[in-house]
């Protein structure tokens, strides 16, 4: 134990002693460190404010992990490897957790009875207030608008597939169980898939009836009426103008608003027709970089099986309960979203969508002020910029953010979260009221994040933060960080509804003896396959039930899965060596300058190249303290600022083990971010790399000229 006294400087320049109640070595140790070089500047004159703080910063309670969090796992016998939760029963899968809750429908008849009929579905009124119907209005308007359907032309049962083609609402809530309460099949349209994959899904999976929430987006469905026939209704959310009522005439498709359609249900009442478990509940169609999109058919037990494994893992502390409210905001068409959203529900929990603009999402957020949140590395990293750039604004904040950062870290490493501390209240506020100030769960997905940034949100928010592995073919998670083990660079362990295990990659020297090889998942939440593609599906799910992911994995001794490659993008360079580009990209990706960046290599090359999209603001900031002026192109092409970012990524590419032909030898500072529109990502929001390639084909060219 260290001594409860130490002195400081006060008012007078004479010092003054100062008493704290004993604590743990090692937080006081780290204290120790810092408080020097920061007692004169940050403690002079409030010696006292001090002292009577750090004393309350050691109030504090552990989290209690779910299971040892050194032996996450355990190997099944007899298996090829394959690991298990050790929630799960020895080599079996955990099912459903509430009796009165397998199906989609009976999930939101469960929410009414458990949240007493309280709010499920907000929606934002004013820049500071939303407003909220109750479960019992979502049943029965959603039952309104099932009847309405039926009215005009809906075919109660399994052969009916609806398109909701719409930002997240209450409205695209309210179509999708209207579909359940049918026994019909959901089928999502991206809102920024193109045309000719929407037409594409429709005629796939011959869908009738597409809900709108736009009208831009009904004409363009009706300017392509002629490449699907099928297509005979568009319902809207919002109102149309009388041209688009004529344009749908002229197109021979009935355009009826919601509203309508509810109204027609509840003058026609139609008999409900629930789900069985085994159903499809929605055809989720994911968007490659190449070729036309899979549509992965998933049923109400997959989703809700997979829901009821991770509220098993987050237990009763931390899992979503009646007083919880959830932000919605990525999109609904995407399992993740759709996923959390079901944790919510089935415990009767609220639920608010944003207001539609994700630059507006700061005030959306302090008006809901919600306390689950499910999140994307691209937001984290963002707020993780900013914060690094106000500390970096001098010596001072520096220093302090710094001391922060390390003593809420060492209160991690005790299994400790809060948002109570002295830190939390004159160096992360800020942060935690920017995400609505009520944060007690977050889960990110999606991509990798940085561990670095993650560390940074788990002490700046005080609240639990998970981070999840899998793919819309096994609904979303398969994997998951238990809480309570802070460490990062991996992503937890199955869920226990699934089994994981690792196979051989030879062309990539990874093999399971060694821990290492292509995740592959077999459980109750795999998919039951694609949508009239048993070819593909062959490809995918082995004849033993194994979906096979094309990520390529390893155990960590304490039974975590780690992401460490990708199988499907790897090429050879001249020399024969292979490289997984997406690898490398997610260890640059750590850089504070890097926004996005695309890595490139040819078979005929014998080193990499990569075009990068800088962080703006990071790199303004920079420019600022070293004198480079300019517009943002001429920053972009300014030799320092090149030199500047290849010297930093080479760095984390050492840090990290890359080996030499790994590293790229030469940038190009591209100006313009990736995106949907410019055709450079998916609607996922991943790199579309042959698109990035003939995007950039001469600028590669030119940098392999002249490398010689």
């Amino acid at each position: 134990m260290y001594s409860n006294e130490f002195s400081v400087a006060s008012n007078s320049g004479l010092p003054k002693v100062i008493k704290f109640p004993t604590f743990h070595e090692k937080p006081m140790d780290d204290l120790m460190q810092y408080i020097a070089p920061v007692g004169i500047v940050a403690l002079t004159g409030a010696a006292a404010y001090v002292g009577s703080a750090v004393y309350m910063s050691y109030s504090r309670t552990p989290v209690c992990p779910p299971v040892d969090i050194n032996d996450q796992s355990c190997e099944i016998p007899n298996s090829g490897g394959a690991r298990q939760s050790r929630l799960a029963p020895p080599g079996e899968f955990t099912s459903f957790l509430y009796d009165d809750a397998k199906t989609l429908l009976e999930m939101m008849q469960r929410g009414y009875r458990i949240s007493g009929n309280g709010n499920c579905l907000g929606y934002k009124i004013s820049k500071t207030e939303y407003s909220w119907i109750s479960y019992g209005e979502v049943l029965e308007r959603s039952k309104n608008i099932a009847s309405g359907l039926v009215h005009i032309g809906m075919k109660p049962g399994q052969d009916s597939f609806i398109g909701i083609y719409s930002q997240n609402s209450v409205e695209w809530i309210l179509t999708e169980h209207a579909c359940y309460n049918q026994s019909a099949v959901i089928v999502p349209l991206y809102d920024t898939l193109g045309p000719n994959a929407c037409s594409f899904i429709i005629n796939q999976a011959e869908i009738k009836i597409v809900v709108c929430d736009k009208e831009e987006k009904v004409k363009s469905l009706l300017e392509r009426k002629d490449d699907t026939p099928g297509l005979k209704n568009i319902v809207v959310i919002n109102n149309v103008t009388d041209k688009i009522k004529e344009f749908a005439s002229e197109k021979g498709v009935q355009l009826n608003t919601l509203k309508e359609i509810e109204e027609m249900g509840r003058q026609n009442p139609a008999e409900v027709l629930p789900p069985k478990p085994t159903d499809i509940a929605t055809v989720c169609y994911t968007s490659g970089t190449t070729g036309d999109p899979k549509g992965v058919m998933l049923t109400h037990q997959n989703i809700i099986i997979d829901a009821s494994a991770v509220i098993e893992q987050l237990v009763r502390e931390y899992a979503p309960n009646k007083t919880d409210i959830m932000m919605s905001f990525l999109p609904l068409a995407h399992m993740l979203e759709r996923l959390c959203e079901v944790t919510v529900y089935i415990n009767g929990g609220s639920l608010g969508f944003f207001g539609g603009d994700v630059r507006t999402l700061s005030d959306d957020l302090k008006a809901l002020r919600p306390t689950i949140m499910p999140a994307v590395p691209r937001l984290l990293n963002r707020v993780y910029d900013k914060v690094i750039v106000k500390a970096n604004s001098s010596m001072l904040t520096k220093l302090i953010f710094k001391l922060a950062l390390k003593m809420k870290q060492s209160e991690l490493q005790q299994l400790i979260i809060r948002n109570n501390s002295i830190w939390d209240r004159i160096v992360f506020k800020q942060v935690r009221e920017g995400m609505g100030g009520r944060l007690r769960l977050l889960v990110s997905g999606s991509a990798p994040l940085a561990g670095n940034v993650l560390t940074f949100i788990r002490c700046a928010l005080g609240c639990v933060v998970v981070e999840g592995y899998g793919q819309t073919e096994c609904v979303a998670p398969c994997t998951l960080n238990i809480q309570g083990d802070f460490s990062v660079g991996h992503v937890g362990p199955p869920i226990s509804c699934c089994h994981i295990k690792l196979v051989d990659v030879p062309e990539m020297e990874y093999y399971s003896k060694d821990g290492k090889g292509e995740i592959c998942i077999k459980g109750l939440n795999v998919f039951k396959g694609y949508f009239k593609d048993d070819q593909k599906t062959k490809e995918t799910i082995d004849e033993d039930g194994w979906l096979h992911t094309g990520d390529i994995g390893m155990w960590l001794p304490n039974g975590s899965l780690k992401i460490v490659d990708r199988k499907k993008h790897i090429f050879k360079l001249a020399q024969g060596e292979y490289i997984a580009p997406e690898k490398i990209e997610n260890i640059y990706l750590s850089s504070q300058y890097v926004s996005q960046i695309f890595v490139h290599g040819e078979s005929l090359q014998s080193c990499l190249v990569a075009i990068i999209v800088p962080d703006k603001e990071v790199l303004v900031s920079w420019c600022k303290e070293k004198g480079v002026q300019g517009t943002w192109e001429q920053i972009c092409r300014n030799k320092s600022v090149k030199e500047l970012i290849l010297n930093d990524i080479t760095h984390l590419g050492k840090k990290a083990g890359l080996k030499s032909f790994e590293q790229v030898k030469d940038i190009y500072v591209h100006s313009e971010m990736f995106s949907v529109d410019n055709g450079l990502l998916t609607p996922t929001l991943k790199t579309k790399r042959p698109d990035c390639k003939k995007c950039f084909i001469d600028i590669i060219e030119s940098m392999y000229r002249l490398m010689g």
